[in-house]
């Protein structure tokens, strides 16, 4: 059986693949899926536990995250377009289901019978289960009953803490994702101007709008007059 651990660098999946080591669990293959759009702490925790798990090895897999969001051509029935697919929203999370593909072209290289994949899934995370399940699927903090902040507890306990990052953000997700909420916008926005000037530069190759109900120059001018306000 070849055990495949899916790591994001982020709490849970750090929590799970330390906890099955402590364990002694079987892992045979660390994958990581880079879209190149992880906090800065995301890659530094990465480097951390790669020196934690030697003499196994964290593999990064690249996806083309800009390919698909500013050139990739698509045609359609009545002409062909190239301005990407920008933005994901609700309907379409193409960012997913790249890391989705990456994952699942690597779990084919093997059988259903002799390949299972470790998600680090949080207890307090069940409902998200049944969406992303799969037959050869395997959720350790789950049935360890493992909540986030327990992983995250977990972690901390061997030195790890990202920098701050889950001190400053409700999620940990990549820096330029529209799904956040208000505060860690606000947050990108006082505390990394660098990200936050990517954004904006970003969102002029977007055909689709940043937000179902705000855009970047929105979020900008809110938090300007915020701050104003403050002085």
């Amino acid at each position: 059986m070849v055990n495949i651990i899916n790591f994001s660098g982020g709490k849970d999946s750090t929590a799970m693949l330390l906890m099955m080591l402590e364990k002694g669990m079987q892992v045979d293959r660390i994958i990581f899926i880079d879209t190149t759009k992880e906090f800065s702490g995301i890659y530094s925790n990465i480097d951390l536990v790669r020196e934690m798990v030697l003499p196994l090895k964290i593999e990064v897999i690249p996806v083309a995250f800009d390919y698909f969001f500013s050139d990739v051509s698509k045609k359609s029935s009545s002409a062909e377009w190239t301005h990407g697919y920008g933005w994901p929203d609700w309907r379409h999370r193409w960012c997913t289901g790249l890391k989705k593909q990456a994952a699942t072209k690597i779990a084919n290289m093997y059988s259903r019978e002799t390949c299972k994949q470790y998600i680090g899934l949080g207890f307090d995370e069940m409902k998200r289960k049944s969406k992303l399940c799969s037959s050869n699927a395997v959720y350790p903090l789950i049935d360890w009953k493992i909540t986030g902040k327990k992983a995250l507890e977990y972690c901390n306990s061997l030195g790890l803490d990202w920098g701050g990052l889950y001190d400053r953000f409700h999620r940990s997700s990549c820096w330029c994702c529209p799904f956040k909420s208000i505060g860690d916008y606000r947050t990108l926005f006082l505390d990394y101007p660098d990200y936050w000037a990517q954004l904006e530069l970003m969102d002029k190759k977007s055909f689709r709008s940043f937000h179902t109900h705000r855009t970047v120059a929105e979020l900008r001018a809110r938090f300007e007059s915020e701050t104003m306000k403050l002085l």
